[in-house]
Parts: structure tokens; C-alpha cells; sequence
């Protein structure tokens, strides 16, 4: 993704609440509540010696990660972390670093219950872009970004100008990638931000509860045959949808769906109503997060399109809703797909 983030361009109405699963629908409208998988569980692996207890690693002759290009050594942890979007640093909370968190720009949504304390404690540097001075402001020996955008040249925030201030900086791996992204890159990054950190032991057991958590979801599925399922992000005369190569398509692969734009060979794309009318979806899935309408809103966009009027789901009042933190390369991805594929395939819950 090149942009700050989903649907930027969209209109932006104030957002007073945070994302809920239970919105306002329209009369007559199908909407599946899921049942919330169990979300992740930070362990931290008590012993009596050694990093086994959790505890950073000694430094000894420091890692060297590949990112985006770049080969970046750390000689030791990173101790002072600004999380750029909102994904990076439920990742950093998730593998119970929030202690090294200085700063946070740009969020999406509200954080997850269980990590609400901890994301609160950390300072917030701006709800929307932070400029280069701010972020030096908090002195910070690394910045975690989650988009492109993190690293905006035109803005100042260069992967160089961080460098050439002594800040080291590492981008979420799913920017960096030319292909389909899938769960395996998802578990690629907890265990490189794992070694960065030097919680080797704590990545693991985080892992272990993301592949559970597919399990299940897999299990229950079954042999169900997949969904039909347009996304709907935002958009007025054109719809800006999650198209082939993110992390969002292999989330409704597996959640029992079939994403009638996955043949589009991008991670997000604008696409035409008349193209989601050939299509036909049986359900449509709204992206939910601050700055765009609300779910219900954006339901009552949709019906009112004369345009989509024949559209299986649009007939049928078939919606489902995941908020954009649960559809990027972060740790809610896997829960999402237990949640979708609730609201998709209800009887298989």
C-alpha cells in the first residue's frame, strides 16, 4: 500500500465512536454478528536462566535483518520504538514490548480489548500524519512503519533522513513483497521483529496461537462452499476494494470466501460498479476504521446505488464487517479469519 492507508481519499465524516461489531443497520438488513474467536494471549515463558524467561537476549555480535532492500544491523534491542500506524504497534504490545514504545502516529481503531491499557500508555504523537520533527522529538533509536507512507520522501520522513539522523527504521514486510502476501509472511514478521527484540521465545508462542486460532476456524468450515465476496473500503463513483495481493484476500480465502477481485494483481484497487455488478457477490464486506462513514452509512450508500440493485448480496441484504486492523499484515489477521468466516457461513459456527 502506497497510501497512508485505505480509502484516504474518501469522504471523511467525524467518527465519535470506535469500531463496533454491533453498528445501526438499516431495516431489513442481514448482518451475521460473529462470535469472536480467542484473541492472541501474550506469553512470556517463565525459566530460571537464559532467555528463556522472555528477557531480551545479551546482544553478543547484534542481528541483521533484510528489509525492503535495506540490511539493517542492530547491535542491540532498540530501546526507544515510535510505531507508525497502528498495526506495527499492536505487533510490538502482542510480543509484550510495549515498555519500548515512545510514540504512536496515525491509528486506525480502537485497540483490542485485552491490549487497551497498554496501547493507551503510549504516547500519542498525532491521530493523523506526524511530521519528521515529531517524530525526532521523542528521540526515538527506531521507527516501526506499517505503510509506505510511513517513509514519505515528500514529507521529509525518508528511510535516509531517519539514517542520517542516527535512527534505524524497519517497514512491515507485507510493503515490501511483489507477490501474493499469505499467512507464512504474517509469521515471518512476528519472528523478525522477534530477533530485533531478541524474544525469540515469545514470537514463537505467538505464532502458536495464530495457527490455532486458523485451525479452528478450518475445522469448523469444513468443506463449505465458498462465498462469493466483494469488499467495499470506500469510494462514491468508483469502489476502492481489496483486490489479490494482500493479506485481505488469503483472510476470505480462508474464512470460506472467494474475492471476486482476487484475479486483480494488486494489494488494493479502484474498480467500477459496473464490474461489481458482473461479478455478482453474494456478500459484501465493509472495511470499518476512523475517517471513512460508518458501517451503517456505508450500507445505506450501497442500497441506494440503482446500479448494484440486481447484485446477489445487495438483494439478499448480505453484509459482513471487518475493521481495517483485522485485514493488514498485523496480529488480528488470523482471528479475522474466524470472524468472517462466522458472518459468512453462520451455521458452521
Amino acid at each position: 500500500m502506497t497510501g497512508p492507508k485505505p480509502g484516504a481519499g474518501s469522504q471523511e465524516l467525524p467518527r465519535t465512536d470506535g469500531p463496533s461489531w454491533d453498528v445501526d443497520i438499516p431495516d431489513g438488513v442481514v448482518m451475521v454478528r460473529a462470535r469472536v474467536l480467542p484473541l492472541l494471549v501474550v506469553l512470556v515463558v517463565l525459566g530460571t536462566s537464559g532467555c528463556g524467561d522472555g528477557r531480551p537476549a545479551a546482544s553478543g555480535a547484534g542481528v541483521t535483518v533484510e528489509n525492503c532492500g535495506r540490511s539493517i544491523t542492530f547491535d542491540q534491542a532498540p530501546q526507544r520504538v515510535v510505531g507508525y500506524y497502528q498495526h506495527p504497534v499492536e505487533m510490538m504490545v502482542a510480543l509484550g514490548l510495549q515498555d519500548k514504545l515512545v510514540g504512536l502516529a496515525y491509528p486506525d481503531n480502537d485497540p483490542l480489548p485485552r491490549y487497551a491499557d497498554a496501547y493507551r500508555a503510549i504516547p500519542r504523537i498525532s491521530d493523523k500524519d506526524a511530521s519528521f520533527e515529531q517524530v525526532l522529538a521523542k528521540t526515538p533509536d527506531l521507527v516501526y512503519g506499517g505503510y509506505h507512507s510511513t517513509f514519505d520522501d515528500k514529507e521529509g520522513r525518508s528511510r535516509d533522513a531517519f539514517a542520517n539522523a542516527g535512527v534505524k527504521t524497519y517497514l512491515s514486510r507485507e510493503e515490501c513483497l511483489d507477490r501474493p502476501v499469505t499467512m507464512d509472511d504474517l509469521y515471518e514478521e512476528v519472528r523478525t521483529v522477534g530477533r530485533i527484540f531478541q524474544v525469540p521465545d515469545r514470537a514463537d508462542a505467538v505464532i502458536a496461537e495464530m495457527r490455532d486460532g486458523i485451525t479452528q476456524a478450518a475445522e469448523r468450515l469444513g468443506t463449505v462452499e465458498p462465498l462469493k465476496v466483494f469488499v467495499f473500503d470506500s469510494g462514491e463513483g468508483t469502489a476502492y476494494t481489496a483486490a489479490g495481493t494482500g493479506i485481505g484476500n488469503e483472510i476470505i480465502t480462508l474464512a470460506g470466501g472467494r474475492n471476486v477481485f482476487a484475479d486483480v494483481q494488486r494489494d488494493w484497487a479502484d474498480v467500477s460498479w459496473e464490474q461489481v455488478l458482473q461479478r455478482a457477490p453474494d456478500v459484501i464486506v465493509i472495511y470499518d476504521y476512523y475517517g471513512t462513514p460508518a458501517v451503517d452509512q456505508k450500507i445505506q450508500f450501497l442500497l441506494g446505488k440503482p446500479e448494484l440493485a440486481n447484485v446477489p448480496a445487495i438483494k439478499n441484504r448480505r453484509f459482513a464487517t471487518l475493521t481495517l486492523q483485522d485485514t493488514v499484515l498485523g496480529v488480528r489477521a488470523p482471528y479475522a479469519v474466524g470472524k468472517l468466516a462466522a458472518q459468512l457461513h453462520p451455521e458452521r459456527r
